[in-house]
């Protein structure tokens, strides 16, 4: 393996394995010197479904890259350094992406609050339940590392209620949001509970998050990890790499919001729907590497995909849109519905059941994706 590592691609071999960064760097070109003059005066239906659908699989293909050297760096730092990359990675992209609607002027204030909202039913109900669907109809039951997702949870249920809920309540301003000091008090709790989980994951209790099949975090009797995700080389190349994909897609954020916000005006589409959009765009390569995982028996490399993202989902997000609230001045709107509470509250108290115990089964996945269908529901015909 490690031989392996040190042989460098040739040029052929090189552009094939890149392929998804010069997409989207020739995406990010096209649009600097000629395709932002057609977002200028947007009219026209077709041309803004060419160009969302354009730049939709140029950064969906780019997000796979970033998967791709993510899952290289895992294997050569172990877990869960890996894992934790990953989640950082793509909740970047919905960072910039949050940020990028935010400060086109145009954005509903809710937008972030969907947009968390949105991640957290497809994270723990759709693709948890697509995990444990698929991981019991292979092997049955599954076994995972019940501390790692204990601390995952014990600190998600606090941040999504104080991000989701706890706005809904608070008499300060007459809309569910924080005040300017509220927002910052939150922002700053939110982002150091989160710090603190951190280092809890990659310093005093790393072995929570690592299943007992794993030796110093590195796979012993697995199959071979590089078949997940291609040949592995240094540290330093996928980590550059991994930088040099993400920097176009954030790039083009804001095209990407343009086209979102203009899309939902000219179709009267639900204003939920913008949210559901940036969830499945920044969680789809990291889904399937979870369901792949599950599928594979590796379920702890699935359930840290999964509630990693979750959890980062609030623990980046909101400290991120706060920040942006303050500074600019622009509303943004938190607490969720009603009904939406409900589904919100009653979606961690499933997870948090379903996460009670040290092994998993078929009817645990069958309860979330119910949750999640009830969602996909409720966003159509609230």
């Amino acid at each position: 393996m490690l031989e392996e590592r040190r042989t460098w691609p040739g040029p052929g071999r090189l552009v094939r394995e890149e392929l998804p960064f010069l997409v989207i760097a020739g995406t990010l070109a096209a649009f600097q010197f000629y395709a932002d003059s057609l977002l200028v005066g947007l009219e026209s239906p077709v041309i803004a479904i060419v160009l969302f659908f354009w730049v939709f699989v140029a950064m969906l293909w780019a997000s796979f890259g970033v998967v791709r050297h993510a899952d290289a760096l895992a294997e050569l730092l172990g877990e869960p350094y890996g894992t934790l990359i990953l989640t950082i990675a793509v909740i970047g992209i919905e960072v910039a992406l949050i940020a990028a609607i935010m400060l086109t002027g145009k954005a509903v204030p809710t937008l972030a609050r969907d947009t968390m909202f949105a991640v957290l039913m497809i994270v723990l109900n759709g693709l948890v339940g697509g995990a444990l669907l698929l991981g019991s109809l292979r092997h049955t039951q599954q076994d995972y590392n019940l501390q790692g997702a204990r601390a995952y949870l014990a600190v998600m249920l606090p941040l999504a209620v104080f991000a989701l809920v706890l706005p809904k309540f608070t008499v300060t301003t007459p809309d569910p949001t924080y005040s300017p000091g509220q927002a910052l008090f939150f922002a700053i709790v939110t982002a150091l509970l989160y710090g603190i989980f951190l280092a809890i994951q990659t310093g005093r209790h790393r072995s929570f998050f690592i299943p007992a099949s794993l030796k110093d975090g590195r796979p012993v009797d697995d199959v071979d990890p590089q078949s997940h995700h291609g040949p592995t080389y240094s540290v330093a190349y996928h980590a550059v790499l991994l930088l040099l994909t993400l920097l176009p897609i954030v790039l083009l954020s804001k095209r990407f919001a343009e086209l979102v916000d203009f899309g939902i005006v000219q179709f009267s589409a639900p204003v939920a729907l913008g949210g559901v959009i940036v969830a499945l765009l920044v969680l789809t390569p990291e889904g399937l590497a979870a369901l792949g995982a599950a599928r594979e028996n590796r379920l702890q490399r699935s359930v840290n995909l999964l509630l990693g993202s979750g959890l980062s989902t609030i623990g980046l997000t909101v400290p991120a849109v706060l920040a942006i609230s303050l500074a600019t001045g622009k509303t943004v709107t938190l607490g969720l519905s009603d009904a939406s509470m409900v589904l919100l509250l009653l979606t961690l108290i499933v997870s948090a059941l379903t996460f009670g115990g040290v092994r998993t089964n078929l009817l645990q996945g069958a309860v979330h994706l119910v949750l999640f269908f009830v969602y996909l529901v409720l966003i159509f015909q609230p």
